[in-house]
């Protein structure tokens, strides 16, 4: 049967940049990730990659920005005041999470540490790659 909107699938994947660097795996997280189709919990193309493939198949993908984590947004580079931050040791490169007035948490990539500012990036760190997956369907239950 394959795979359609709805279903609960299993998949092993391996996504890899363009330059061959791995982002991601479900042998680093030790089990295949397990999502509904068309729930929307994952990426918009790898989740249309998976209709209609069924137990067992394999399939090579390859996903524009725009199926992915979206383009790079300039507008989301922001400076904030260094005193909002812990006096712990900020240096770029760092990852920290930022406090959104509904309560959420969002991940920010330190650019940059002044005296008076800390700029953060709040893009996605895989906005405007082009990424590409192996997918091996192991599991589907309706």
């Amino acid at each position: 049967m394959p795979i359609k909107e709805g279903d609960t699938v299993k998949v092993e994947y391996e996504g890899t940049l363009d330059d061959g660097t791995v982002f991601d795996s479900s042998e680093r997280h030790g089990r295949p990730l397990e999502f509904e189709v068309g729930a929307g919990r994952i990426i918009k193309g790898f989740e249309n990659a998976v209709i209609e493939m069924e137990k067992g198949e394999e399939k090579e993908i390859k996903l524009q920005p725009s199926e992915a984590y979206g383009e790079y947004d300039s507008q989301l580079i922001k400076k904030l005041p260094r005193g909002e931050h812990p006096k712990e040791e900020l240096k770029p490169g760092m990852m920290i999470a930022v406090n959104l007035p509904n309560g959420a948490q969002i991940p920010a990539r330190i650019i940059e540490v002044t005296d008076e500012e800390v700029t953060i990036d709040l893009n996605h760190p895989l906005a405007g790659k082009v990424l590409n997956f192996k997918i091996k369907v192991v599991e589907i239950s309706s």
